[in-house]
């Protein structure tokens, strides 16, 4: 795995956390017990610290950063989706962040609650608890509501995949 401090500033990583040999963790982050980092993620806290709580899973492709004015504080059991760019923004415990979409600087995602696929969250919007965001510039979906513990498979998948991995992953050249 590609780990690396920035002067002072190193990553700390839970033992129990996955990081993918393909990822890249620089400077002031913090892993959780049993959070994953997927192929070709990138988390930079070199301007300001990022936070990832336990059984949080980073997919593939996403970008994690900061700003020195604002964290990237990101709670327990979220699942990020691919190709996600999240940037000082403050997502809290078991929400999802859909493959594609931007969460921007100051922006707050509630408990359980949803960002969809290919959604942009302007600076400083805040998505409750248990709500949808959708649509470029994000709005809330009306008249919906998000499940208490809906995507609790999709945290758990990736807590296995990450034991996994971290078992049988082998780099064959």
């Amino acid at each position: 795995m590609a780990v690396y401090a920035l002067g002072d500033a190193e990553p700390d990583i839970h033992p129990t956390a996955y990081v993918h040999p393909d990822a890249v963790v620089i400077g002031n982050v913090t892993l959780g017990a049993e959070a994953s980092v997927w192929p070709t993620a990138v988390l930079r806290g070199d301007d300001g610290y990022i936070t990832v709580g336990a059984r949080t899973s980073i997919q593939d492709g996403s970008i994690i950063h900061t700003t020195a004015r604002q964290p990237t504080l990101i709670g327990d059991r979220v699942t990020v989706g691919h190709n996600v760019h999240i940037e000082a923004a403050d997502i809290s415990d078991d929400a999802l962040i859909s493959s594609g979409s931007v969460v921007l600087n100051g922006s707050t995602v509630g408990e359980g609650a949803v960002v969809a696929a290919g959604a942009v969250v302007s600076p400083g919007f805040a998505v409750p608890a248990h709500r949808m965001a959708v649509g470029v510039p994000a709005r809330l979906r009306e008249g919906y509501e998000v499940p208490e513990g809906r995507f609790a498979y999709a945290v758990e998948s990736y807590v296995q995949r990450g034991k996994r991995f971290r078992a049988e992953l082998r780099r064959l050249s």
